[in-house]
């Protein structure tokens, strides 16, 4: 016979019972997701997306996702003031903190900048050779 979890927590002592339901009370209250981060900090999705150098949607999309890159998630906490830490917590160890994740990336928004002059200075070169003229590269 199988016993639901509050009829463990009925069987404890109260004092107990009370001091599992606060915690659970304080973990919750610790868990955000993206869009009450950037409330917290005062922040509308057009002044962040400006930090992010990306359009308010894509603000608005990324607060709806559910799975992000991890230099993703790094942008945007940093975007709101943070500091994004990762941890592995295994059952028989102490918690980890992994490093290195998403750190050597660009943002998307400066390599798309980046191929876009790239794709420009090839054009020019291209046209150039047409008609005879000399390009100087940026």
């Amino acid at each position: 016979m199988s016993v639901t979890l509050e009829e463990m927590l009925q069987e404890l002592p109260t004092e107990r019972r009370q001091r599992i339901e606060k915690r659970a009370a304080e973990l919750i209250a610790q868990e955000m997701r993206l869009r009450e981060l950037r409330r917290l900090r005062k922040l509308t999705q057009a002044r962040l997306s400006k930090k992010l150098n990306i359009g308010q949607e894509g603000v608005s999309r990324m607060e709806k996702r559910t799975d992000l890159y991890i230099s993703t998630l790094r942008g945007y906490v940093e975007g709101v003031g943070g500091k994004l830490s990762l941890v592995v917590e295994f059952p028989d160890h102490p918690p980890v903190i992994l490093a290195g994740l998403g750190m050597d990336e660009e943002p998307s928004s400066e390599k798309r900048g980046r191929k876009a002059k790239k794709a420009g200075a090839k054009k020019a070169e291209s046209k150039a050779k047409l008609t005879g003229k000399t390009v100087q590269s940026a």
